[in-house]
């Protein structure tokens, strides 16, 4: 069996935004868009709805949900996140102690030279902004991070709505910083810059080493990841 016979087939002939409990909703021709966990979908903006409706919209033969990545984030927002906040939290400041940006190498000195050059303008960003400063260390071995420092990275996240909240776990696991998910979700870098610092050790490998076909396909996604990402926050603005 392929993987495309393990798909659902389309069962509806168009998706638009209708307006639903306060807020804006997506209809497959007649039937209401409920999360895989049965909640009815409602967007708190008309464009996140219509962003989630055009992917819908779009799809062939078969519904393919990973190349719907706004509606699985919206989707992840009321079957987990509503659901489960301070599990969120907890993921969240757990990168507090060890975040990529924190964790540098000792050689070879020029990558360690990048690694400054990317993550030390984050970490001082994060300082400013957040008022969280967390020790930078080599190796990979856990920082040693005052509570004090925890406890305001976790107020952060608390303060965010359910959907943003979905948007900085997501781009904190994808980055394996909470720093630079938070620097990006704040708007203080592009997607391009949030993927570079993210993956600034693998770009410099081929670099250094030469391509890698399997390699590359991973940044690929890893870039097209943050793009999503970014489109989701910026639907949530309007």
């Amino acid at each position: 069996m392929t993987d495309a016979a393990k798909l659902p087939r389309r069962f509806y002939k168009a998706a638009s935004v209708v307006e639903r409990d306060g807020g804006f909703g997506v209809a497959l021709d007649e039937r209401t868009l409920r999360t895989p966990g049965g909640a009815v979908f409602v967007a708190p903006t008309r464009s996140l709805a219509q962003l989630c409706a055009d992917e819908w919209d779009t799809q062939g033969e078969v519904i393919v949900p990973a190349s719907m990545p706004a509606s699985q984030l919206a989707f992840a927002t009321f079957d987990s996140t509503m659901k489960g906040r301070e599990q969120l939290h907890d993921y969240v400041v757990g990168f507090g102690e060890t975040d990529l940006c924190c964790h540098r190498a000792s050689s070879p000195v020029e990558l360690a030279a990048k690694q400054a050059e990317f993550w030390d303008p984050i970490v001082r960003w994060a300082e400013d902004a957040l008022g969280v400063k967390l020790p930078v260390v080599e190796g990979i071995i856990a920082a040693r991070v005052d509570a004090e420092v925890l406890a305001r990275l976790r107020a952060h996240a608390a303060d965010l709505d359910d959907f943003r909240l979905t948007a900085l776990s997501q781009a904190t696991g994808l980055a394996g910083s909470v720093l630079i998910g938070f620097a990006f979700t704040r708007g203080a870098l592009t997607p391009q810059q949030a993927f570079e610092a993210a993956v600034l050790d693998n770009l410099w490998g081929l670099e250094k080493w030469g391509e890698d076909a399997e390699a590359r396909t991973r940044l690929d996604r890893q870039r097209a990841e943050w793009g999503a990402i970014a489109r989701y926050l910026e639907a949530l603005q309007t």
